[in-house]
């Protein structure tokens, strides 16, 4: 990042199992667990292995019931399962540098859910994936791929339905984000990172981005949307504004004879983007505060593809989405890679999550067809309001809508986090949580 080559590299998340095993849902009362519940639990770790470390090029591939398996035996219960979008996904990377990480977690138990709730709703669990791109240095990369779930599941208040659960999750990120931060700084490594983190519960995906990784939405319909802004100085002119206004100083480098070359930098340091997790080399500029989008699909489904900017640079959002249409999520990823070095050589590390929730009933996301008139936008994308005091059952208007239910950008804590929520991100970052201040443990 901040010799101009923008090149990180890319290893694995060779410790997902392991994760998925510190996060794995405890039995009832009695503590026993049916032998073929144990046999799948083991056949879906062996699958995990593919996430481990190594160079080259890698794929990986797993089917998961977007919603867990949740308990079982009530009519009601078993209707709405078979309503639940299946998740079929790939992951496939081309190391450089070693400094490109991800998570590809499909099973994650929705803590502390009301008893209210728990009984009528079967989506217990939720998946996660990441995308993590390192600079100067793994370090910052690995840390938040092993602790920002954490950090965020931390800041939720307990015994959430649901919807409430769904509700909360932006601020949430907002506060595991800058928690994962400050507890990096605290060590003192000048290491940093991009991170752009997807958490899909059902038909609903929130995101949460800080740098220039990248994750788009190809919707049925062949409509490709953004579901992340890219922090890059050279590019987000309200990102250059709000450093510059802030005191910070944006160039480019300046080399013998005054000449300038290079990408817009932030001063001191000279980082290429305006928001990351880590570099506390670089001043109060650079922010960890996440760019946070939540969309609900509808039950026609539809791709994500989440990629580190070795993707990006190399193509565009509607490029990539066209490269892998028709082929399934493991055989995309690995599609998405090839067409990126095929148009720009390895000249960074990159890294492809293909992600397809599919409709109840099928096996494989069918083709989008050809783009209609542009009239049909509104139809594909429309928006609601911006206010996370929106309920998510709101009926779609087509069979093919995505619900936009949040979307907040800002950099700033006090226009993000309202009221009560404002005191409660600030009290568990600030003194819950860093060393020497009051409360701490």
């Amino acid at each position: 990042m901040r010799d101009g080559s923008r090149g990180r590299g890319m290893s694995s998340s060779s410790s997902a199992a392991a994760h998925h095993h510190q996060h794995r849902r405890q039995g009832g009362g009695s503590g026993l667990v049916p032998l073929a519940a144990l046999i799948k639990e083991e056949a879906r770790t062996e699958r995990r292995a593919c996430a481990g470390g190594g160079g080259g090029t890698r794929i990986c591939a797993r089917d998961e019931d977007a919603g867990g398996s949740g308990v079982g035996g009530e009519p009601a219960e078993e209707e709405a399962r078979r309503q639940r979008p299946l998740l079929r996904y790939g992951c496939a990377a081309q190391s450089k540098k070693g400094e490109d990480f991800f998570l590809l977690r499909t099973d994650c138990p929705r803590p502390s859910t009301s008893a209210s709730s728990s009984a009528a709703s079967p989506h217990q669990t939720f998946a996660v994936f990441a995308v993590l791109d390192g600079h100067n240095g793994n370090a910052a990369a690995i840390y938040t791929r092993d602790n920002l779930l954490n950090h965020v599941l931390s800041a939720m208040p307990r015994g959430l339905s649901r919807e409430e659960w769904l509700h909360a999750l932006p601020q949430a990120l907002v506060a595991g984000f800058v928690k994962t931060d400050k507890e990096f700084q605290s060590k003192g490594q000048t290491s940093g990172t991009t991170a752009t983190f997807v958490i899909i519960d059902g038909w609903t995906i929130t995101v949460a981005s800080v740098g220039d990784s990248r994750c788009i939405l190809d919707a049925q319909g062949g409509t490709v949307s953004l579901l992340t802004v890219d922090h890059r100085l050279e590019e987000n002119v309200e990102e250059r504004e709000r450093v510059t206004a802030s005191g910070g100083e944006v160039g480019r480098l300046s080399v013998v004879g005054g000449a300038e070359i290079g990408p817009l930098r932030c001063w001191p340091g000279g980082l290429c983007l305006s928001r990351s997790i880590g570099d506390i080399d670089v001043g109060e500029f650079i922010v960890p505060i996440p760019y946070v989008k939540q969309v609900k699909l509808s039950n026609a489904g539809g791709r994500l593809i989440i990629a580190s900017d070795g993707i990006w640079d190399a193509l565009s959002s509607e490029a990539a989405a066209k490269s892998c249409r028709g082929l399934p999520a493991e055989l995309a990823a690995k599609q998405v890679v090839k067409e990126a070095l095929r148009t720009r050589g390895l000249k960074d590390d990159t890294t492809c999550i293909v992600v397809d929730i599919i409709p109840p009933g099928q096996t494989i996301r069918p083709p989008s067809p050809p783009k209609k008139m542009n009239k049909l936008k509104s139809l594909i994308f429309r928006k609601k309001a911006k206010e996370p005091s929106q309920k998510l059952t709101k009926q779609h208007s087509g069979a093919d809508a995505v619900e936009e239910i949040f979307e907040e950008g800002s950099a700033m804590l006090s226009e993000r986090s309202r009221f009560e929520w404002r005191a409660y991100i600030l009290k568990f970052v600030y003194m819950r949580h860093l060393p020497g201040r009051p409360g701490t443990k």
